[in-house]
């Protein structure tokens, strides 16, 4: 009997596993923005959204900890997650993202992979090292500008 149900639960498995890769071939990646350029100066304006980004992102006009968090976030983390946190096609995902929103990943989560690193999980674009010298002080003004865009973006 214990066998019996041991193979029910295998097959189970096997069908999921199966519908879950069917599911993932026949996904279409997501849409590449229109090119908009930046400001004068070279710095993205509110509204605007870098050219390589995997998703659309609208910038709020920031104020004090957020427009730090942007400086920091775009010398640390930029290379991979975008200029706008848009992602960046072949090396790191979007975290203007729902998958990103507080009530899933919440602050911690940003100091958490900040300090130790990420094993890929959500996306396929593999493991996210270590971020090195930054500061808990910098990753707090960094999540306070990916908040802030993350709300701009209808992500609360």
């Amino acid at each position: 009997m214990i066998r019996s149900n041991a193979k029910l639960i295998y097959a189970g498995v096997a069908v999921v596993a199966v519908a879950l890769a069917g599911w993932s071939l026949t996904r279409t990646p997501p849409s590449q923005p229109d090119q908009i350029t930046s400001g004068a100066d070279g710095d993205l304006a509110p509204g605007m959204v870098s050219d390589d980004q995997l998703v659309p992102v609208n910038l709020p006009a920031l104020d004090g900890a957020e427009q730090i968090g942007q400086t920091v976030f775009v010398a640390k983390c930029a290379s991979c997650h975008g200029d706008t946190a848009g992602g960046r096609n072949g090396a790191g995902p979007p975290l203007i993202h729902k998958i990103y929103e507080p009530s899933h990943h919440a602050d911690i989560a940003f100091f958490r992979a900040a300090e130790l690193g990420v094993r890929a999980h959500h996306w396929k674009f593999g493991d996210m090292a270590p971020v090195e010298g930054i500061t808990r002080a910098e990753v707090a003004n960094v999540v306070a500008f990916i908040r802030a865009v993350q709300r701009e973006n209808g992500i609360n």
